[in-house]
């Protein structure tokens, strides 16, 4: 798989999609425009200026309209602002404690540690939705200070380490790639545009209930219908750019998984599970799924066509593996029908609980680092980084790695370790 060729493919889609969703809200701001000046076109022309009175109500009417769609994107952005933490509360998810002791559990936190050494970024917080039984993950967050990672109960349970580890660092990809902060922004724009609608519904909800006799009664419901039904088509076109901009990301972050782990066996083996499985990767009929939809591993509702938040998985599959085909799928689904795979015990067999199996330099072998050597390591790991991540963490004191495991023990432990050994140096760095 050539993923640099993908990535850069990838990266120009989106940005297409990203300024055709701009011009969406646009659209909708100019469809009200329109309407505005049929209504007033249509109306007895004054001499005293009737002109001005039209390109007035235009004039109030996008401000308006731009305002409800601002400020309803703002309000849906803040309720999010307390990072992936509240996208992952939402969906039912539990925290992963640091020192847990299920076997499940300490597997998926290696596994994040590992790719977040190797990638060079900030270890996120692990949630699990344990109510899910279907195979799927999403990264959520602005930043990678505050993102998080969280998977499903299914992807645990059926999922072999390489497998998770594929997923996981797909995930990444969407950490590093600025994705989250866009999703968000997503989330919040298309409840702007809802909010219109909203607005023009209660209107006439309300409108009905109020005296006929009111002047201007009219007007005002006649705003109110096309307000909603602006809102409503905006809505629709733009759920279906959102989907649009998902599929080039997805697409994006499976190549970059592909260049994180340097191997495509993993993620497509979750790939095929998803869809030899008869849980899939749908979520829960839950209300969140479908505005949080755009930000998961693998398709949570079950759409398709222009409304598909993912690449067709027979796709996805064949960009890793050019060889399969749809009859191969159709034999797994037969074959896990009768004994669904266990992913704890085909890492028994395969060899692979350990996750460090091969030899690596030895711990006391001096290495000399260069900033420029850091840099050019963060987000592009090589094969054996991986390895070399899990030694390290392996070789970490018991003490030391308890507080490097702790968001409120990292920095004093990071500090502790830039003393100098001279006591001079030790206590100006302490000044």
């Amino acid at each position: 798989m050539n993923f640099f060729e993908h990535q850069a493919a990838a990266r120009r889609a989106s940005t297409r999609l990203v300024v055709l969703f701009a011009l969406a809200v646009i659209g909708i701001v100019a469809a009200v425009d329109l309407v505005v000046w049929m209504v007033y076109g249509a109306m007895p022309t004054d001499p005293d200026g009737s002109r001005g009175s039209t390109l007035g109500a235009m004039v109030v009417a996008s401000l308006a309209t731009v305002a409800i769609i601002g400020l309803g994107s703002l309000f849906r952005i803040a309720s999010l602002r307390g990072g992936g933490d509240q996208v992952a509360l939402q969906l039912g998810g539990t925290p992963v404690p640091e020192d847990t002791s299920d076997f499940n559990l300490r597997r998926l936190r290696n596994v994040v540690e590992e790719i977040a050494i190797a990638s060079g970024v900030p270890v996120p917080r692990i949630y699990v939705l344990e109510h899910e039984q279907a195979i799927n993950a999403f990264a959520a967050g602005y930043s990678p200070a505050d993102a998080v990672v969280a998977v499903t109960r299914g992807a645990l349970d059926r999922l072999n380490r390489d497998e998770l580890q594929g997923v996981i660092a797909h995930e990444f990809s969407h950490i590093l790639n600025g994705d989250m902060r866009l999703n968000v922004r997503l989330i919040g724009v298309l409840f702007g545009i809802l909010v219109l609608a909203i607005i023009g519904r209660k209107v006439l909800q309300f409108g009905r209930i109020g005296g006929r006799d009111n002047r201007g009664a009219a007007a005002v419901l006649l705003a109110a219908l096309v307000a909603m039904a602006i809102g409503y088509i905006g809505l629709f076109f733009g759920r279906m750019i959102k989907a649009g901009v998902s599929r080039s990301r997805e697409t994006l972050a499976d190549a970059s998984a592909v260049q994180f782990t340097r191997q495509t066996r993993g993620l497509a083996g979750a790939l095929k599970k998803i869809g030899g499985l008869g849980e899939g990767s749908r979520l829960n009929d839950r209300g969140d799924a479908e505005e949080v939809s755009h930000m998961l591993f693998g398709d949570g509702l079950g759409l398709s066509g222009l409304f598909a938040t993912h690449p067709p998985l027979l796709k996805r599959i064949q960009a890793l593996e050019p060889s399969f085909r749809g009859e191969h799928m159709e034999a797994l689904q037969k074959r896990w029908l009768a004994a669904p795979p266990n992913g704890l015990e085909e890492d028994l067999h395969l060899g692979l609980d350990s996750g460090l199996s091969r030899a690596l330099p030895d711990a006391g072998a001096e290495v000399t680092v260069t900033p420029p050597m850091v840099v050019a390591q963060v987000a592009t790991p090589s094969s054996d980084d991986y390895r070399r991540a899990d030694q390290i963490v392996a070789g970490i004191p018991d003490a030391l790695r308890a507080l490097a495991a702790r968001r409120d023990g990292v920095m004093p432990l990071l500090l502790g370790l830039l003393l100098a050994d001279e006591e001079r140096l030790a206590r100006n760095q302490r000044a």
